[in-house]
């Protein structure tokens, strides 16, 4: 499954787009190489804690070749996530760098970096098969951190493609909010994003809320 995720083209613009900035590069990541492909999903097969984001940064994950890595949001992100107990370190750089998650796994709706960092609804659509698939391998998964009403939009969708009996109609995504289905628990979280963490609209202890209660609901 990594291997189709990798080597997907199939959005033109997503496609133009991640290889320039990997061509480009922002001058800091000048002396290295971009990754500059999707970006596949990334944790312990074994999770019942799945973390859906928005898509991979241009200078983060489409970088580094990981997930949220590389970025202030990642950054955000993997400390909550060492400090709730999933992560082995709070630091994440790039693929290979000995970042072990545990009982959590971590995966973007759309899996290329988008321009200003807005996929756009069909792109997100043609990437559904892929987080499809992870749900269904994923199979002690019980609870769906959201990270963002894109990611929360994004999952219903596949859950609902996948067959599963969801609440009618949708609950509205919001920091906090928690739906049963009979599957799983999905948990909303707003994004890690500097535009919520520099403003105050996220903090450290709202993110760690959230995975404390991740972590009560499975056990």
């Amino acid at each position: 499954m990594t291997a189709d995720v990798i080597e997907c083209r199939a959005c033109p613009r997503l496609v133009a787009w991640r290889e320039q900035v990997a061509r480009e590069k922002r001058a800091s990541f000048r002396a290295e190489d971009y990754w500059g492909r999707p970006v596949p999903g990334f944790g312990d097969p074994l999770a019942r804690v799945l973390i859906l984001g928005l898509a991979p940064a241009a200078h983060g994950g489409n970088r580094t070749g990981r997930v949220f890595t590389g970025d202030r949001s990642g950054d955000w992100l993997f400390a909550a996530l060492h400090r709730a107990g999933y992560a082995n370190t709070p630091v994440s750089e790039r693929a290979g760098d000995g970042l072990v998650l545990d009982d959590a796994y971590v995966a973007a709706a759309v899996r290329c970096a988008p321009p200003e960092n807005k996929p756009t609804p069909e792109e997100r659509d043609t990437c559904m098969p892929f987080l499809l698939r992870e749900l269904d391998a994923l199979d002690r998964l019980s609870v769906i951190v959201t990270l963002g009403g894109f990611a929360y939009v994004a999952l219903w969708k596949v859950l609902a493609a996948r067959g599963d009996v969801l609440p009618k109609p949708r609950p509205k995504f919001g920091h906090g909010v928690e739906v049963t289905t009979e599957r799983s628990t999905i948990l909303g979280c707003y994004h890690p994003s500097q535009q919520n963490t520099f403003t105050g609209r996220l903090t450290e202890p709202m993110l760690d809320a959230v995975f404390s209660r991740a972590r009560a609901l499975t056990g």
